[in-house]
């Protein structure tokens, strides 16, 4: 019995020996990401609230029923307000920045309430709920331009049409306007040649008749002179 506690014992001791050898395994640290400054919050954030404020205009204009459009939106505004918290407070001035990330969530629950309404059909749950979201909205608004937003101080418009379409129909207005110089100038020149040519036909028919007249004329004198030189003769005659 003494010789097999012994050997228990031993083991018990190599096993401590082992497991004091063993080391820890070196855990990997990552840094955090460097805080934003003020400037560089302004601008990332301005980018999602002008991509929110396209994406909910459009669903506004496009959307068919109202349950799918209050869901939509509802989504949007709640993204929104995730991503302008993970951009984080900035690291020179953060005045402001608490209101305006509290704002942003107000309005994302806001819209959310419009939704779960919607959802129901209580008309009015869907009413209050929709002058809350109004009134969270200008919130937001006011809120993000006391920061300094700009994007995120605008209302939702739906986007609007490249001005290209301009130059399109610029250019097509100038070829029919040439072109049209060109077909009346043609009709010009023609009327100018026959004008020009009456006159002349006109002239040559004239000249025509006054050759005849003027053989009628001779002729009619040559009588006259026939008749009054018979008449002499006669008158010589019996005398």
């Amino acid at each position: 019995m003494s010789s097999s506690l012994v050997a228990l014992a031993l083991a018990g001791c190599g096993g401590g020996d082992d497991d004091g050898d063993t080391t820890a395994a070196p855990v990997a640290t990552t840094e955090a990401p460097a805080a934003l400054s003020k400037e560089e919050l302004i601008a990332q954030g301005d980018a999602i609230c002008a991509e929110v404020n396209a994406a909910v205009g459009a669903v506004g204009s496009t959307s068919a029923g109202g349950e799918g459009q209050a869901t939509q939106v509802a989504d949007l505004y709640g993204g929104m307000a995730e991503r302008l918290a993970g951009l984080g407070a900035p690291s020179d001035d953060s005045a402001g920045y608490t209101e305006f990330i509290g704002a942003a969530e107000q309005l994302a629950q806001a819209q959310g309430d419009v939704a779960l309404a919607a959802e129901r059909g209580e008309e009015e749950a869907l009413t209050t709920a929709e002058a809350e979201a109004d009134t969270a909205l200008s919130a937001f608004q006011s809120a993000a331009t006391t920061y300094g937003f700009e994007q995120c101080g605008e209302a939702p418009s739906a986007p609007t049409a490249p001005p290209a379409a301009a130059g399109g129909e610029e250019t097509v207005e100038e070829e029919p306007l040439e072109g049209g110089v060109e077909e009346e100038a043609a009709p010009e020149a023609e009327a100018e040649v026959e004008e020009e040519a009456a006159p002349e036909a006109g002239g040559a028919g004239a000249t025509e008749e006054e050759s005849s007249g003027g053989g009628a004329t001779s002729g009619g004198t040559g009588g006259g002179s026939e008749g009054s030189g018979g008449g002499t003769s006669g008158g010589v005659g019996p005398g």
